[in-house]
Order: structure tokens, then C-alpha cells, then sequence
């Protein structure tokens, strides 16, 4: 039997990561071990609850304050190990954390065979997002297959040398995670902060934001306030749903600028079933976060981009997203423009969605079982 090790470490990571768990659990073909670095300790957790995945090795990496160095040295040092123990034929890590590129280097040290979900996604800005687009070179460079989730991906390994039959486009496996999740009931505390929203009432329209990226902490993520606290000052009809990330650049002054507007609903960061429940009753989305910008599609939800660039173009030339970066009169426009002008709005909420159908993580299990199961490899 042939043994598969999977790793991650954040709550991105694990939605993602989940539904090809769950697809190797029930095939007899493999011995499925799962290995967290919990570089995200808390929201990681709420996401293995949900799917019911129970970690077989937990690195428990997380410290205070750690930089990036320290987490990328923990990363290298505990995968060596674990490797060595495990012997595993495959690693599989998926999208763009130090974790990522940690597990990579140690894979590619270690001569193991390594699998990377999401792969080929380009900003073209080795600095944006910081240190993201450096993490997944890294794990093009050092990886063995390439699971591509749009044909933009595809083109973009195909230009950085990786050979053809190395690469595999597969959808993206976070519409696999969405689609299982909005299958089952709604929780309570989605049905309790959309009571709050008052979403019944004729016209409310809510407006979903996350913002986390450390490329917009400081004057940025003042500005991303500013904007929104603007919005609702201008539009009766609207109310905001934030849930806020505990990182204290990004916490401290979202609650400084906007903890005392009734028009803005600011929560924990919520468990993913909650987070897309919401996204599903909301009129539009505003972000800096990777995965939201596939999911929200899904839904016929506009997203407005709140970055100058993104490694997820493929939304963008299928008018699904927009980038509006963090000027307060670009977020401003474009979000009125949407509410007030209902062609534009139909226009993205019905562009057609770049990031697959939900059968990702299937179509990956069948790949690998191709390439390790019945060849020489």
C-alpha cells in the first residue's frame, strides 16, 4: 500500500486540503497520513472539526509573534523529521504558505515525490503578495506534479519550463469544500448575524469584507476602513459584515475606525460553514484573500479585489472580479456603481465562474492513482 503524507498548516490550507482527504479515506489504495504544522492554530482547528478530520501528526509550530524566518526553520526542520519516520511515496501540500514551501524543501532534500494542489497561480510580482508569490515558485520548482485548478494556471507552468505531463488541470478543490458545506443546514450563528443584518427588510443588501494580507497592513487597512465607513454613511440600504482577522494590524484599527457604526456588523472570524452562508445571502464581496475570490463566484457573488494585483487573474478576465486596490474613492465607486446600476451587477453575477465544478478533488485522487499506483514511479 502505498503512503501518502499530506500537509498544512493554516485554515485556507484545510478547506482546501479537505475534500481530497476525504476522497483518499475511502480509497483502499492508500495509507492517508495527515500532518499539520498549525501555523494557524485556532481557525485551523474549526475547519478540521467541520470536516471531521482528525490530524495524525500535529507539529503545533505556532508561536508569538513569530517571523517569518523562525516559522520557515520550524517548518524545514520538522517535515525532515517526519519524512524520515513516515517514508512516505507521496507528499501533497496545496497553495502558497510558508508551510508550503517548508514541506517542499524538505520533500525535495529528502527525494520524496511531491504533489502541489493549486499550483501555477502567478501575481508576477515576487513582492506582492509578500512572501506568497516566492512560497509557490518554490513549490513549482521543487514539485513532481503540478495540480493546475484553471486553464490560466496551466499556461503559466507551461511557460516557466515545467513539462506538459507534469502538469493537470483539475478545477479548484475550494468549490468542492463550498458545495459540501452549503449542502448542509444553516448554522446558527449565520442565521443569528443574518437576523442582525436585518436582510429581511425590503432593499438590505449586505456587503461581505475580509482583509488580512499583510501587504495591506498600516496606512492601507486604513483605508479599506475609511472606504467602508464612508459607504454606509452614504447608503442607508447596506449594512457590512466583517468578520476580523485577530492579527493586531489588522484588528486594532478596524475596531478603532469602525467599532461604533450600526450599519457594520464587525465578528470573530467565523467557522467556514457560517463564513459561506453569508457569502451566500450577501449582495457583493470585498477582499484581499485568495480563496473567496473562487469561492464567491460560485454564488454569482461580485468580488472587488481590494489588492493593485492578483495571482487569480482568471476571475478577472472572466468578469467574475474586479481589482479596485485601497483607494478610498476606487472601493467607494465600485461598490456604488454595483448597487446602484443593475446591468453592471448582472454582468458579474452572471460572468461564468473560471474555477471548476466541484469535482477537483476526484479528479486529483484519479491522478495520483495513475501515477503512483500503476506506473514505475
Amino acid at each position: 500500500m502505498k503512503k501518502v503524507l499530506i500537509v498544512f498548516g493554516t485554515r485556507p490550507e484545510a478547506i482546501k486540503m479537505a475534500p481530497i482527504i476525504l476522497e483518499l479515506k475511502k480509497c483502499n489504495d492508500f495509507k492517508t497520513i495527515v500532518c499539520i504544522t498549525a501555523q494557524h492554530r485556532r481557525m485551523l482547528d474549526q475547519v478540521l472539526h467541520l470536516f471531521d478530520i482528525r490530524p495524525d501528526l500535529d507539529l503545533d509550530l505556532m508561536t508569538n509573534n513569530q517571523t517569518l524566518a523562525q516559522i520557515t526553520s520550524r517548518v524545514v526542520l520538522g517535515l525532515d523529521e517526519v519524512i524520515k519516520k513516515e517514508k512516505p511515496d507521496l507528499i501533497l501540500v496545496q497553495g502558497d504558505t510558508t508551510t508550503v514551501m517548508g514541506t517542499a524543501l524538505s520533500a525535495f532534500y529528502n527525494g520524496i515525490l511531491i504533489g502541489h494542489v493549486e499550483a501555477g497561480l502567478r501575481s508576477g510580482n515576487i513582492f506582492s503578495p509578500f512572501p506568497e508569490e516566492l512560497n509557490r515558485r518554490i513549490a513549482t520548482l521543487t514539485g513532481n506534479f503540478h495540480f493546475a485548478p484553471t486553464e490560466t494556471a496551466v499556461k503559466a507552468l507551461t511557460l516557466e519550463g515545467i513539462p506538459k505531463n507534469n502538469i493537470f488541470l483539475t478545477g479548484n478543490t475550494v468549490i468542492d469544500a463550498l458545495l459540501i458545506i452549503l449542502n448542509r443546514p444553516v448554522p446558527l450563528e449565520a442565521k443569528k448575524i443574518l437576523k442582525s443584518t436585518k436582510i429581511n427588510m425590503a432593499d438590505v443588501k449586505i456587503l461581505l469584507v475580509t482583509a488580512h494580507r499583510r501587504e495591506n497592513f498600516g496606512i492601507k487597512m486604513t483605508h479599506i476602513c475609511k472606504s467602508l465607513l464612508t459607504l454606509v454613511e452614504r447608503n442607508a440600504d447596506i449594512v457590512v459584515v466583517f468578520p476580523v482577522h485577530p492579527n493586531p494590524n489588522v484588528k486594532e484599527p478596524v475596531i478603532k475606525i469602525l467599532g461604533n457604526q450600526p450599519q457594520i456588523i464587525l465578528t470573530q472570524p467565523l467557522e467556514y460553514d457560517v463564513l459561506a452562508h453569508i457569502m451566500k445571502k450577501s449582495y457583493l464581496v470585498l477582499t484581499d484573500s485568495g480563496g473567496i475570490q473562487e469561492e464567491a463566484p460560485s454564488l454569482g457573488k461580485p468580488v472587488l479585489v481590494m489588492r493593485s494585483e492578483t495571482e487569480r487573474p482568471e476571475g478577472i478576465l472572466a468578469g467574475t472580479a474586479k481589482l479596485v486596490g485601497v483607494n478610498e474613492e476606487k472601493i467607494i465607486f465600485e461598490v456604488e456603481k454595483l448597487l446602484n446600476d443593475q446591468a453592471e451587477y448582472q454582468k458579474m453575477s452572471h460572468a461564468i465562474n473560471p474555477y471548476g465544478e466541484g469535482q477537483a478533488a476526484r479528479r486529483i485522487l484519479n491522478i495520483i492513482k495513475e501515477k503512483i499506483i500503476n506506473s514505475s514511479l
